[in-house]
């Protein structure tokens, strides 16, 4: 089965990437959108995702794997949503912001774009292969 690609975004003064980093494997929860609950329960261990500072920084700044698909979110009490672990892969060589995202047509069509509020999205091969290239810098 091939591996899928996504984009989770977290706001850095809540849970940043170098939270990770030190923690070494992280629980990605709180979701409470229906659409990105899809698509965490949509993840296998093995896909990679960008890690992507909301709201203060706006950017791409480092790749992650998922390293347990589908679990019950510890935050939630209804047993209505799910939670992945992630794992820290590497750090993008450059940041890579909302800006040159919206900015590179190749990506005008993606979920990132159309539905930007989206807290977790899929992301198609060609466009994670875009957002990589741009951030090697």
């Amino acid at each position: 089965m091939a591996r899928r690609y996504w984009l989770m975004k977290s706001e850095p003064d809540v849970y940043s990437w170098d939270d990770l980093v030190t923690e070494g494997e992280g629980t990605w929860d709180g979701v409470r959108n229906y659409r990105a609950r899809n698509n965490l329960a949509a993840m296998k261990v093995g896909d990679r995702a960008f890690f992507y500072h909301s709201n203060i920084g706006k950017e791409v700044v480092g790749i992650v794997e998922i390293s347990h698909a589908a679990i019950p979110d510890p935050t939630d009490d209804t047993g209505k949503w799910v939670a992945v672990k992630v794992r820290p892969v590497s750090k993008l060589a450059s940041p890579v912001t909302l800006a040159s995202i919206k900015s590179e047509p190749a990506l005008g069509e993606s979920e990132i774009i159309r539905q930007s509020r989206l807290s977790v999205a899929e992301l198609e091969p060609e466009e994670w292969e875009q957002i990589l290239t741009m951030g090697e810098g």
